[in-house]
């Protein structure tokens, strides 16, 4: 691959990797243990107590939905920046756009789609 076209994806994937902890940080932390994780932060609301309202009981249950939604979030985010992250570690190591099963290239039109391709369409894992 032309250099010109490696730096063009570094930015790419460098871009993509700053948007996604950008995206992250607005509801999570870093785990300062885990290389890589996130933490959603869990949303404070006031105890309820034996006599809560109805209101207050609705609150407790908006915030649960919404944390399990930004824990959902946050599951596919973190993967998409793994991704991004070993693409870029990949080309730092020289290995980048090569098929990390058979090492043959990578078609041109699949990194294009998807710039952090570790595998051509053969051997890409199914999940």
């Amino acid at each position: 691959m032309p250099p010109e076209k490696l730096e063009e994806f570094k930015r790419l994937l460098d871009t993509e990797r700053r948007r996604l902890e950008q995206e992250l940080a607005l509801f999570a932390t870093p785990d300062p243990k885990m290389r890589g994780d996130w933490d959603t932060v869990f949303p404070t609301a006031a105890p309820l107590g034996a006599h809560a309202s109805s209101g207050a009981r609705e609150e407790q249950a908006d915030l649960r939905e919404e944390y399990e939604t930004e824990l959902a979030q946050e599951q596919s985010l973190e993967s998409r920046l793994l991704e991004v992250s070993r693409a870029l570690e990949r080309l730092e190591a020289g290995t980048f756009g090569r098929c990390q099963h058979c090492g043959e290239p990578i078609a041109a039109a699949r990194l294009q789609a998807n710039r952090a391709a570790a595998y051509d369409m053969g051997h890409q894992p199914r999940e």
